[in-house]
């Protein structure tokens, strides 16, 4: 009896064990998940935080990124914060966001467009400290400026974008109104000929009357005046 006992003890053991290690596992498995979803509302929030005019920034490249870097940062990142895993309520705007950023950089006339601007702000921001802007981003004196040269070129390709951007809206503000100018003359032509087509036919209508009066007045003739009988003077 007790040598039954004491050869089951191992196996109770071992038994014990593996449970511990399958709930172990199981805490490690519902952590990772956890901080997976923690991980895509992170990023969710990123891009929804990130300067809209400026598709690297949405996407987290540098501006040297190759059409290859583009397209594997948005499967990656598409896929990641794709509304059906991603469980934040904004998850579908981020992935509009994620989509926008890719078109734009995918679409050659507009990165160059985009890149043009990068190139004038790095140019500026090097002029502002004496640099020329011919030496590479590698060179000792624009790796030891402060605030870091990212962060000023960040901020100086934001300013120009913003000017930009308001600078279309001016001009199709003002197009929009040249355009709402041009149809109200245009409204006001078409207005004064229909006009002169009523009054057109109104006369032609009222002609016949026109002509029956004038006869009536030929046949009547001019009324008489009367004689003034003189008067004589005595005297």
């Amino acid at each position: 009896m007790t040598n039954a006992s004491s050869s089951s003890a191992p196996g109770l053991s071992q038994g014990s064990e593996n449970a511990k290690d399958s709930s172990v596992e199981e805490v490690d498995r519902l952590l990772g998940l956890e901080a997976t979803a923690f991980q895509r509302d992170l990023e969710v929030e990123r891009i929804l935080k990130a300067f809209k005019l400026n598709p690297y920034n949405v996407l987290g490249l540098q501006y040297h990124a190759t059409e290859a870097d583009i397209k594997k940062k948005y499967k990656q990142l598409s896929l990641f914060i794709h509304p059906d895993k991603a469980k934040h309520e904004k998850a579908p705007d981020a992935f509009d966001l994620l989509k926008k950023a890719e078109s734009e950089l995918s679409d050659k006339d507009k990165r160059a467009e985009i890149d043009s601007v990068v190139a004038y702000a790095r140019t500026q921001v090097l002029k502002s400290h004496g640099i020329p802007s011919s030496v590479e981003d590698s060179d000792y004196r624009i790796q030891t400026l402060l605030p870091p040269f990212v962060e000023q070129l960040g901020l100086k390709v934001k300013e120009l974008l913003i000017d930009d951007e308001l600078r279309k809206r001016r001009a199709l503000k003002m197009s929009l109104a040249n355009e709402g100018l041009e149809a109200k003359r245009k409204e006001e032509e078409v207005a004064a000929k229909k006009r002169k087509a009523d009054e057109d036919a109104n006369w032609e209508a009222n002609r016949d009357k026109r002509v029956e009066g004038w006869r009536s007045f030929q046949s009547t003739g001019p009324s008489k005046k009367k004689k003034k009988n003189k008067v004589e003077i005595i005297g």
